[in-house]
């Protein structure tokens, strides 16, 4: 008994030096897309244009592990049909969408962090929606990260306000809640990566739709795109956006998910918010003042006591993580 209480603990470090690494990789990958997005706007290219490139190329790359993961198993795909077209249309491609709207008129960290604020929206709709009220540690990070969103948007200071900026950065916040409430679901048996490569591929057929129809400005530049560091071709960042920002991000955010459990994994995926800033300098020159510093640090440390304040059964098992719309 002994011998096996050992080898426990040794598997669950292993997985926690293991995971963790890769949690923080898929954090920093996630975390590039929009000073990399911010660059295509700034030359003539929609937010529209940018997502769908990004979400087309994530797709085609997962597509193969996608078949690989299903093992011929078809049916999974049929009897989650709907849960893939929301997870697709609305957890991945409008999150995405109304993110790159945010960063097209504001800083890339502030319409994240905006963004980050999700937890909080499903506390208060499952409050007021199935009447579960929140914990007392819950409704303290709540107004902890509602402080921290007031001085983040300089708000106290009479500062000009992007009013569309902050509109599509809350519309980003509904979409990655979606993500939550979905992923609350009982177990569909869908493999992750199934689910991610199929509801990829479902969001990049609905924005190209829309697109084609004139619901969706489509607009694009093949001029190269100049950041902080200097220009390169337009296809770099939409490379950049696809292959490592979406595709590789993802998957290494589901087998970070896997060593680490869902909910260690959300923690560190906070890292995100770091990964946004740093690329907003490094890309973009963006950098927060000392007031709008503080709110980050109040918006995030109200998101992780939200998080902490989550009840967690007694008898829990990790479910199969569902892969996390990111940016």
């Amino acid at each position: 008994m002994s011998a096996m209480a050992n080898d426990t603990v040794g598997t669950a470090a292993s997985g926690v030096r293991l995971g963790l690494p890769l949690a923080i990789g898929a954090a920093f990958a996630f975390g590039m897309s929009g000073g990399w997005a911010r660059g295509l706007m700034d030359a003539g290219w929609t937010p529209g244009a940018a997502v769908t490139a990004r979400i087309w190329i994530a797709a085609l790359v997962l597509l193969i592990p996608t078949v690989l993961s299903l093992r011929g198993r078809w049916n999974l795909l049929r009897r989650n049909l709907g849960m893939i077209a929301a997870y697709g249309l609305l957890a991945v491609a409008a999150t995405q969408l109304f993110y790159f709207q945010a960063v097209a008129v504001m800083d890339v960290g502030i319409a994240l962090l905006i963004e980050y604020t999700a937890p909080i929206a499903v506390i208060l709709w499952l409050w007021l929606r199935r009447g579960e009220r929140p914990s007392r540690r819950s409704i303290l990070g709540a107004l902890i990260a509602f402080v921290g969103l007031v001085l983040m948007l300089d708000i106290v200071t009479g500062a000009e306000v992007n009013a569309a900026g902050i509109l599509w950065a809350l519309g980003a916040m509904v979409g990655a809640a979606t993500y939550f409430l979905l992923s609350a679901k009982a177990d569909t048996g869908l493999p992750p990566v199934a689910l991610a490569g199929s509801g990829l591929l479902l969001g990049a057929l609905g924005l190209t739709v829309a697109g084609a129809v004139g619901v969706l400005p489509i607009a694009w530049s093949t001029d190269d795109i100049a950041y902080r560091f200097g220009t390169v071709p337009w296809f770099v960042p939409v490379l950049a956006m696809g292959v490592l920002a979406t595709a590789l991000a993802y998957l290494l955010g589901i087998a970070s998910t896997r060593m680490l459990g869902s909910r260690l994994a959300s923690f560190v995926a906070l890292a995100e918010v770091v990964a946004a800033l740093l690329f907003g300098w490094l890309l973009l020159g963006q950098l927060p003042d000392l007031l709008q510093a503080l709110g980050g640090v109040l918006v995030l440390a109200g998101v992780v006591i939200v998080k902490l304040g989550e009840p967690v059964p007694a008898e829990f098992v990790e479910p199969e993580p569902v892969p996390e719309p990111r940016r």
